[in-house]
């Protein structure tokens, strides 16, 4: 007879089997991505277990009161189908309603939309990731560059305070524009990850991404980003990157909460990432 599912806090020791979750879904994320989500949240980081092994993962991060962000809801290929992801998005959401925080997100594939869709969320709109193949054209100078993070202009952007997400990114990758904005970068399984990136103005975005292609014209490289914001796919464009994959971003309030959360997508020239928004 097979052991009972056990649901529980993820915790360092996890990080063998978090990585074999990220691999068997031909996910990005390292190491570091994973040890920064359970020093960020730990109370947020679920996981479940079958007989001493990790078979699914969900995340939650509050960004203060106003925005949770779910993301990591991985499940081994051999336990999909049996209502694990479930358990713990319905974990994941108990713990943001006991934090008070009045809208959650999240970036749904679609395999996980319709769960999504059973417990309230409703689609945004889409976001896409490109990919950029190694030597794809283009010759680049890494441009001397502050390092500064606008943390009200991120704000503004994203409609939380991700500062705390912010401080951790930059130990890998950042580089400002002074008062046009800023990008960050850092490494990946499959691909450097060109992002965030929140400016003011394309021209900055410009700057900044080329700044980001010169110091990684050897790898492939990761972008995230808003359809929405046209100027950012043009880019995508422009600089040989490819549409790789479409997903939802979705949205769900919390009880109560009927007023929209304040955001600027023009300004987002970069997301942080499908696990933190």
């Amino acid at each position: 007879m097979e052991p009972q599912p056990v649901v529980r806090p993820l915790r360092l020791s996890d990080l063998p089997g978090l990585m074999d979750l990220v691999r068997a879904a031909r996910w990005n994320q390292t190491q570091d991505d994973w040890r920064h989500i359970l020093e960020l949240e730990p109370e947020g980081a679920i996981g479940l277990e079958i007989g001493g092994r990790l078979a699914c993962s969900a995340t939650a991060i509050c960004y203060g009161r106003d925005l949770a962000w779910i993301g990591m809801v991985l499940t081994l290929p051999e336990y999909r189908g049996r209502g694990f992801a479930r358990r713990l998005m319905l974990a994941a959401l108990d713990f943001i309603e006991r934090r008070g925080v009045a809208w959650t997100k999240l970036d749904a594939t679609d395999m996980g939309h319709h769960l999504y869709e059973t417990l309230g969320f409703r689609d945004e709109q889409t976001v896409e990731r490109w990919r950029r193949e190694p030597f794809a054209g283009g010759e680049f100078v890494e441009a001397a560059l502050g390092s500064e993070l606008d943390a009200e202009l991120d704000r503004a952007a994203f409609g939380a305070d991700r500062s705390r997400l912010l401080d951790f990114f930059r130990r890998f990758e950042a580089a400002s524009v002074a008062g046009g904005g800023f990008a960050m970068g850092r490494p990946g399984n499959a691909a450097a990850y060109f992002g965030p990136c929140v400016c003011r103005r394309p021209e900055v975005a410009r700057v900044l991404l080329e700044w980001f292609l010169a110091r990684h014209a050897q790898e492939p490289v990761y972008w995230d980003l808003l359809p929405a914001n046209r100027e950012a796919a043009r880019m995508a464009e422009e600089y040989g990157f490819e549409k790789q994959r479409i997903l939802a971003r979705m949205a769900r309030p919390s009880p109560g909460v009927s007023a929209p959360l304040e955001k600027h997508d023009a300004l987002v020239f970069g997301l942080a990432g499908f696990e933190f928004g």
